[in-house]
Formats: C-alpha cells, structure tokens, sequence
C-alpha cells in the first residue's frame, strides 16, 4: 500500500480539484481528506456517510462550584486569561468564577495550583471524523470543530483510519487531500507518505510558499513533484518555479491550464476528468506522469 499525497503552500491553488480528478482516475484507490480545518473534497464527491465518531484531542478546565472558595489563585495563575469572574455569586462566596472554553488551552496550571481542588480537567470534543462511500470509492474525511485545536491529531486519525480501509479492502493506493500552508497539519499529513505532490500557481505568493513546503517534504526524505496550476496566466513565473523545483530535488510533474470550466464542473459536482474540460487532458498528463516518476522510484501509483 503506497499513499500519495497532495499538499499546496498555501490555500487556493487547486489542489483539492487536481485530488478530486486523481479520484475519478485512480482505480481501487482509498481516499483521505486531511484538511481538516476547511474540508472541501466532500463538495465534488458527494459522500454518503457510513460511520461518524466524535473525536476528542484534547482537555479544557472544569470548575466544581460546589467546592470553590473564590480565592483567585487559578485566576492567578492562568496566562491565557481563561478564568473569568462570572459575579454571579455561589451562595457561598461573594464571586463566582467561570472557565471561558473558547481561551481556555487545558494546561492544568490551573487544576494543579487550586488549594480547593476544585477545578479538574475533563475531555473536550474537538471535532468529527466520518467515514463514507463516494462514486470514486471509499473517503475518510473530518471536521474540526470551532475554535479548536489538536488539528494534527486529528490528520493522524483520519491517515490511520484510512490505512485500515485500506487493509480491508487490500488496495494499494490511498490518495490524501493534504492541507495547505507547512504547519503541524501537513508534518502529520506527508510523515511517511511514500509520494508527494506539491499544487502550485504562478504567483511570487505560490512560488514564495512553495519553496517552503519543500522543505518538510526534503527533511522527510519523501519523493516529491510539483504542478504548477493555471500555469499558462503567467508563464515566467511558470519556468522560476520549475527551475526551482529541481534545484531543490523535485520533479516537475505536469502542469494545468486555466480553464474556467473547472469552475462549471464543480457547480455540478463534478471533478474535471468526469467534465471533460480542457483542463481533463492536462490532469490526465499529470496523473500518467506521476506514474511514470513512482514507477522510477519503485513506487506504484
């Protein structure tokens, strides 16, 4: 089992649309939506949900009213500001003190340095993990709840879950819709992927960022190719981040032109290849030369 995985140095690039397409392509294949924060790939593929599980990754403070004396010092203490004074008295105490989940980031400081023992920390769910069925096979896919943390955990969640499918199912391949930017999410999306595809657009922003996410992708000694999409709006630009790629130890893997009936083809929920666009051919080309680069790094896509 080998997974492929798209990532982009930042939002907006396309590579949700290229995943969606290798989708329709692939054959046997799992899929893996690791963008947890703002999942997408759902909207084309129209899934239909099979098993949901809340997932927890983390804990916030719980305050016991009954055994707190208003005495300040989790207020004190806590350097998040997560503690408040809720001045609606306990019958008790002339304060009462409240725990404001959305600042709180459940670092016990507070629970431990409590004389009372009246604050605890408790499980806090952070989001939903969903498994699916689709046109295009099997998706594990997420969502991470409001003003929550612990994203990571979660991509390693869905990577694994996806993994299990895949042994199931005994398919070779898993192709993973990565997140963008090179933050925790995307170190839990690449770690020990065995292909690397980086989308990109030609823009000083696309080529600044893509420069970045090679670097994890290096450190990892993960084989690595690059997409330059909508190439054809700035062609030098095009060329620099080519060059760059190799440089870097990246293969230039293809590249796809702008074409707004990518647009019309997600209005309609569909990915490219299944639109027949322009854009399909060069995604075809893409998809076929990947193949041929994994095929040279003993890799089957």
């Amino acid at each position: 089992m080998h997974e492929l995985v798209v990532i982009s140095g930042k939002g907006g690039t396309g590579k949700t649309s290229v995943v969606a397409s290798f989708a329709t392509l692939a054959e046997d294949a799992i899929l893996a939506d690791c963008d947890v924060d703002a999942a997408d790939l759902h909207i084309v593929l129209e899934p239909t949900i099979v098993h949901r599980e809340d997932f927890s990754g983390g804990s916030r403070a719980k305050l016991l009213s009954a055994q707190c004396t208003a005495c300040g010092k989790c207020v004190e203490v806590c350097r998040f500001g997560a503690i408040i004074n809720g001045a609606s008295g306990n019958g008790n105490v002339g304060k009462e003190y409240r725990v404001d989940w959305m600042a709180c980031e459940g670092c016990g400081v507070c629970a431990h340095f409590c004389p009372q023992k009246a604050i605890e920390l408790a499980p806090v769910v952070n989001g939903e993990l969903f498994v699916s069925s689709t046109r295009c096979g099997p998706m594990v896919h997420a969502r991470l709840g409001v003003a929550m943390e612990n994203s990571g955990k979660l991509v390693s969640l869905v990577r694994t879950r996806a993994r299990q499918l895949a042994e199931q199912r005994q398919s070779r391949l898993i192709i993973v819709d990565g997140p963008p930017g090179i933050g925790c999410p995307v170190i839990a999306s690449v770690t020990g992927a065995a292909f690397v595809l980086v989308v990109t657009e030609p823009t000083l922003s696309g080529e600044h960022d893509f420069e970045r996410v090679l670097q994890p992708t290096k450190h990892f000694g993960i084989p690595t190719a690059v997409c330059v999409n909508k190439w054809d709006l700035n062609p030098s630009i095009t060329e620099q981040i080519e060059r760059k790629a190799m440089i870097g130890g990246a293969m230039a893997a293809g590249r796809v032109r702008y074409d707004r009936q990518v647009t019309a083809a997600q209005i309609h929920a569909q990915s490219a290849v299944e639109y027949d666009c322009e854009a399909a051919n060069d995604i075809r080309d893409l998809w076929r030369g990947l193949n041929n680069m994994g095929d040279r790094c003993g890799i089957r896509l």
